[in-house]
């Protein structure tokens, strides 16, 4: 899952994105409100983590522009130091769907995260199958035939999309969207690789899918063992 943090405190902004990407979530990280407005029109976020005191503009207004464009408009987490009774209301009132007041402990927030991404109305469904391979969105967890899959993050990551597409074809531009943080260098045969590594895993496991290659478009997967 691919999330938008939205802090101007370049050590919390850190420590909260290295947090979430080592519990498996794709994040990309920004200090300003326009930076954000421009990454959410850009980019279909799974959720979106967000400081209300930004240097540039109020945080409630990156809140009631993405909420007027309700078809892309994911779970919005407010973090913020404004701890009074009517701040938490205004922000709740506006269409956030949770309100964390600083200093909050990291375990704490990748918990109400998990739980905002389960609720009904979570852009996507909480858990994907084909043939004997299933992956838990909420958990992160992958599996064959119930038996646990241990992936690294982006190889997670990478299963996830190609379930969600359940059988149709993934084109490698979504898949290295989806996969990198727009921080993040990707080289030509990054998504090759993980395919790759992906696929010997699946195999290894005695998976009854494959990985099959559709040669300059993208991937999919198919039942049949490797």
């Amino acid at each position: 899952m691919r999330v938008l943090l939205v802090e101007d405190h370049p050590a919390l902004r850190e420590m909260i994105g290295d947090h979430l990407s080592q519990k498996g979530f794709a994040m990309d990280t920004v200090a300003l409100g326009d930076e954000a407005l421009a990454a959410l029109r850009a980019i279909a976020y799974d959720a979106v983590i967000l400081d209300l005191g930004l240097p540039d503009q109020d945080g409630m207004s990156v809140l009631a522009a993405l909420r007027a464009t309700p078809s892309n408009c994911p779970p919005v987490l407010i973090v913020t130091a404004r701890d009074a009774v009517d701040d938490r209301v205004r922000g709740l009132d506006a269409g956030a769907d949770e309100y964390i007041v600083k200093p909050f402990d990291l375990v704490e927030l990748e918990a109400r995260l998990r739980a905002v991404l389960r609720r009904p109305g979570a852009r996507d469904r909480n858990s994907y199958g084909y043939g004997d391979l299933t992956f838990d969105r909420i958990s992160r967890t992958a599996s064959v035939c119930g038996a646990p899959l241990d992936l690294p993050r982006r190889e997670a990551t990478l299963l996830e999309e190609l379930l969600r597409a359940a059988g149709k074809v993934v084109v490698k531009d979504v898949l290295e969207d989806r996969l990198y943080g727009f921080d993040e260098p990707v080289t030509s045969n990054a998504i090759e690789a993980a395919v790759s590594r992906l696929r010997r895993r699946i195999k290894a496991a005695g998976a009854q899918v494959r990985i099959e290659t559709r040669r300059g478009i993208g991937y999919r997967l198919v039942a049949g063992s490797q």
